[in-house]
């Protein structure tokens, strides 16, 4: 073997250190994402979930320090969830202070419209306009210590001191009353109760529900859990099928 022949075949050679600095780098960048070495495997799941965090983000962009879900995103992907014969149901997690109104209506309607199987799970916190998209599915549930914040709708900036305007806000809010009370069991007048009860919160109105009082009211139909979500998730699941072969068997 000529000394050609051996520079070949040494640099044919992979070098043993490649494969570690490979494993090394990305326990780095797993640290750096999820804040831990390893992660569990994942395997491909017939349940969709979705989550709504922070603030919802609308027709404005919120500034960059802020947590937020954009309803642009979201949009899609239930779209692609309805579309994809693989998934049977929708899993949706929220933790959201609210945000912009006319988004999370859309992102309600969106869920609301689903033809699978779809369960919410309210962790944390559901507030303002994450009450509409927390009553949106099938089944309603919220951890035992999460909270709800129901107020009157409120706009930023500028306001024009005019009946219009008024009118306008009157108009959104009626849109909201009326989308909470058709998706749950809370009476319209209950609901408008808690929306304009004074003395509860600092130097403004409203009221901040917790866990079983939510169901209470009737705004959320269980506490529990993502066991207890998921388990319901899995019996309309196997529910929805059952309907679908006696149907063909018909």
């Amino acid at each position: 073997m000529n000394w050609q022949s051996q520079m070949d075949l040494t640099s044919e050679q992979p070098d043993p250190n490649t494969d570690e600095k490979k494993k090394a780098n990305a326990v780095v960048e797993t640290i750096q994402q999820l804040g831990q070495t390893a992660t569990p495997a994942m395997t491909e799941s017939n349940i969709f979930c979705m989550t709504i965090i922070g603030q919802v983000e609308g027709h404005l962009v919120l500034p960059p320090q802020n947590k937020t879900t954009k309803y642009e995103h979201l949009i899609p992907q239930l779209v692609a969830a309805e579309q994809n014969h693989k998934i049977e149901g929708i899993f949706i997690v929220l933790n959201t202070v609210g945000g912009d109104v006319e988004a999370g209506l859309a992102i309600a309607e969106m869920i609301s419209s689903l033809t699978k199987p779809t369960v919410t799970l309210v962790l944390g916190g559901g507030h303002s306009i994450g009450v509409p998209i927390a009553v949106a599915g099938d089944m309603s549930f919220i951890a035992e210590t999460a909270t709800m914040t129901i107020h009157p709708i409120r706009l930023n900036g500028l306001v024009i001191g005019v009946p219009q305007t008024f009118e306008y806000l009157d108009k959104m809010q009626e849109r909201v009353v009326r989308f909470v009370t058709s998706h749950s069991n809370v009476t319209e007048h209950i609901f408008k109760e808690l929306m304009f009860k004074t003395g509860e919160l600092t130097r403004d109105i409203g009221t901040t529900v917790i866990g079983a009082d939510a169901v209470k009211h009737g705004l959320i139909d269980a506490v529990g859990g993502l066991g207890e979500a998921l388990k319901e998730l899995n019996r309309r699941i196997e529910a929805s099928k059952s309907a679908k072969i006696e149907v063909t068997l018909q």
